[in-house]
């Protein structure tokens, strides 16, 4: 049924809760992940500062973005799932795109991602990234709730 499961990881605690959900299904489904991390914040801290050039901002994002994806593939095989792992700098752009592009590139037969579930004004105002994913994917999306 699903072999790929395409999977966005952050280090946010919803963006985890989908990891986890992903990581149960591979194991049931004998199916392999593609984690995907869209690096898009400024890293805060000392590297955060007046002066920082353009290059010196993209290798710190690099280089955060870059740690994350080793965590989040090394749980997976801790997890017996295998895992690879896709890694994007951008300060500017819909996140629901890269996730929906990529998907269509390695041939996800499923996205699974967290999702805060937001509702009313706050969804209005705030939009869902997670929503925008499942209207243009061409393949099941699962949605988890924080």
């Amino acid at each position: 049924m699903f072999k790929r499961i395409l999977v966005p990881v952050d280090d946010s605690s919803t963006s985890s809760r989908g990891l986890r959900t992903a990581l149960q299904l591979a194991r049931q489904l004998q199916a392999r992940l593609r984690l995907i991390h869209l690096g898009n914040a400024i890293p805060s801290g000392p590297r955060k500062r007046e002066g920082m050039t353009a290059q010196e901002l993209f290798e710190a994002m690099k280089m955060r973005g870059e740690k994350l994806l080793e965590k989040r593939t090394a749980l997976c095989r801790a997890g017996g799932v295998k895992a690879d792992a896709a890694l994007y700098i951008a300060l500017a752009g819909r996140p629901s795109r890269l996730v929906v592009a990529e998907a269509r590139k390695w041939r996800a037969d499923l996205i699974v991602m967290g999702t805060h579930g937001r509702h009313g004004l706050r969804r209005v105002a705030l939009g869902s990234e997670a929503e925008e994913v499942a209207r243009m994917a061409g393949v099941p999306v699962l949605m988890v709730r924080k």
